[in-house]
């Protein structure tokens, strides 16, 4: 079996963030969303990987030198993003009639697919697709399963729910909806739904539907990447690879190495990566700080602060900050106070 993860897209609702970085790279908890994706296939026993990309998201990724240890990556180029569907099919010749896992990368699960794939390598079906229980429905893709747990109608963002077992992302698939995949017309939104192959797939009665284990973590929006980097904090195992002179650190804290902590104070869970310079600082619960950043004089909780940023000087908490890679944040003992602010198109300020 192989994999594919979809990752061409142009992340447009985790703007300003993707202007620069592909959504792919983004880090959670000090660590780019496409890596827990290939962590997750590569546990499941998939080890030939391909990422469906456009060329400005491959070339960022080859940037970035992007490995796994013990998966060969592969890159298939999906010149037009024209929906799920047709990415998928982009890949046919690298398929080569081998059965394929489709792992939508933005998507993070707490115990992994290994079950999923299991069900699949061992019950005969055409197809397994993971369900997850959700408050929004109407939101998703919505299964409906019979006493067999084969699921008998699927309804892509219903406006009456019929069930709330919403899709979780992943696909495990026989290769021949391949050919389901070549007969698919255009959605009204101009674009090749995998969803929709996958609902023909159901019309034969052989497609089996198994509620996820733990959390699901869909990371599409701003707010979904906190909460991820604050689900996979709460698993962290305290350890010290740095410097503290000073300081004090409390709970389940992993420190970098090469960082330094001067004068400051962490509370856990955090995450502290390597080459980080941390002075007069605070650092709350549920904040990974990416490599190479540098914090002064300023607090944060609740927050993922990319690597390189630089943090200074700030007479305010930042809480639930999202922060870019080699963004800079600087405060001022000015008085009368004022702000000065250089922001991107679509950048988002709340000034308490």
């Amino acid at each position: 079996m192989k994999g594919l993860i979809p990752a061409a897209g142009l992340g447009t609702r985790l703007r300003p963030l993707t202007y620069t970085i592909p959504k792919p790279l983004l880090n959670v908890a000090n660590k780019p969303i496409i890596v827990y994706a290939i962590e997750a296939l590569r546990e499941a026993g998939i080890f030939e990987i391909g990422l469906i990309v456009s060329d400005l998201v491959r070339a960022a990724l080859e940037k970035e030198s992007l490995e796994v240890e013990g998966v060969k990556l592969s890159y298939i180029r999906q010149a037009e993003q024209l929906g799920t569907a047709h990415a998928v099919k982009q890949a046919s010749d690298w398929l080569n009639g081998e059965d394929f896992c489709v792992f939508l990368g933005d998507n993070l699960f707490e115990n992994g697919i290994q079950r999923f794939v299991e069900a699949f390598n061992t019950g005969g079906y055409d197809a397994v697709i993971p369900l997850v229980s959700v408050p929004n429905p109407k939101e998703f893709g919505v299964a409906v399963l019979d006493d067999s747990g084969r699921i008998k109608a699927l309804v892509e963002k219903p406006e009456i729910p019929p069930s709330n077992l919403a899709v979780a992302g992943v696909y495990v698939l026989k290769n021949s909806i391949l050919e389901i995949i070549d007969g698919l017309k255009l959605s009204a939104k101009g674009e090749y739904v995998l969803t929709e192959a996958v609902e023909l797939l159901v019309e034969k009665g052989n497609v089996y539907g198994l509620e996820v284990q733990g959390w699901w973590k869909d990371t599409g929006r701003h707010e979904d990447l906190l909460d991820a980097n604050r689900l996979i904090l709460e698993t962290i195992v305290e350890q010290n690879d740095g410097e503290v002179i000073n300081s004090r650190v409390v709970g389940r804290v992993r420190i970098g190495k090469g960082s330094k902590v001067t004068n400051s104070t962490i509370i856990g869970p955090a995450l502290i990566g390597e080459n980080v310079m941390l002075e007069n600082a605070y650092v709350g619960p549920f904040t990974s700080i990416g490599d190479g950043a540098k914090l002064t004089s300023m607090e944060v909780e609740f927050s993922v602060i990319q690597e390189e940023a630089i943090l200074e000087n700030l007479t305010v908490r930042l809480h639930e900050c999202l922060i870019g890679r080699k963004a800079t944040v600087r405060g001022s003992i000015k008085i009368p106070r004022v702000h000065r602010l250089i922001l991107s198109d679509a950048s988002s300020v709340e000034l308490g």
